[in-house]
């Protein structure tokens, strides 16, 4: 696939590259390569292949969240702002 010279332009701006006019040239040449094999990959016969995410087997590992150590008799009564369960903070992020 032959890629334009407006298409790595577009790219190059997106990206926020400055290019020259060689350097495009060069990544013109690049791109359609890169994608010309990309083609080559499409004449591959894929119908008996099933759809996979993770080819490894590993599997997500979670544990329930649990309460272990309930110190809530402990909250301190000194804070400047509390609901009785949880001492309030002031927020982070935002304005």
């Amino acid at each position: 696939m032959k890629i334009d010279r407006q298409a790595v332009e577009k790219v190059a701006r997106l990206a926020r590259l400055a290019l020259s006019d060689d350097d495009i040239a060069v990544y013109q040449g690049q791109l359609s390569s890169i994608l010309g094999y990309i083609e080559q990959l499409d004449e591959v016969d894929t119908a008996d292949v099933p759809p996979t995410a993770q080819v490894t087997g590993l599997v997500n590992v979670l544990a329930d969240d649990e309460i272990k150590n309930e110190r809530r008799d402990k909250l301190p009564v000194d804070v400047p702002a509390s609901d009785g369960t949880s001492i309030k903070v002031k927020g982070v992020f935002g304005g």
